[in-house]
């Protein structure tokens, strides 16, 4: 018998990530960019890395980026990752500069490639909680 979908892990937002998973849900990808100096980071936090300013805002992001490196999962974590098996999770260098985890959805395992270009998908893991994830681009 498969787990529902619902017993999934979910993230659990905080002050810092609360604007990036609600613009998930909006079915926006963002990134966080400092005022003062201008450099773009991910993850969320409340200062700039590369200046500490406070003054930190979000942007959309493009969406685009290439694989850095990744991994087939094979092996479930947890009985609710049964289903999905096998599943791509893979570092993504976004265009803005900075890099991230997700999943890439929806492809032929021996198609993912290191430097491949993706593009932003979502996916609907709850009522409440939408994740960026990504498909490879032609």
């Amino acid at each position: 018998m498969s787990t529902p979908l619902f017993a999934r892990p979910l993230p659990q937002p905080t002050a810092e990530t609360a604007a990036y998973w609600a613009a998930a849900q909006q079915q926006r990808l963002v990134i966080q960019r400092c005022s003062s100096c201008g450099h773009c980071q991910f993850y969320p936090r409340a200062f700039c890395i590369g200046c500490l300013s406070d003054s930190i805002e979000w942007v959309n992001a493009s969406g685009h980026g290439r694989i850095y490196t990744y991994t087939v999962c094979r092996i479930a974590p947890s009985p609710a990752f049964e289903s999905r098996l096998p599943y791509v999770v893979a570092l993504i260098d976004l265009d803005e500069g900075v890099r991230l985890v997700a999943n890439i959805l929806d492809v032929d395992l021996e198609s993912v490639a290191i430097g491949a270009r993706v593009s932003v998908c979502f996916e609907s893991v709850s009522e409440s909680c939408t994740l960026p994830q990504f498909t490879l681009l032609d």
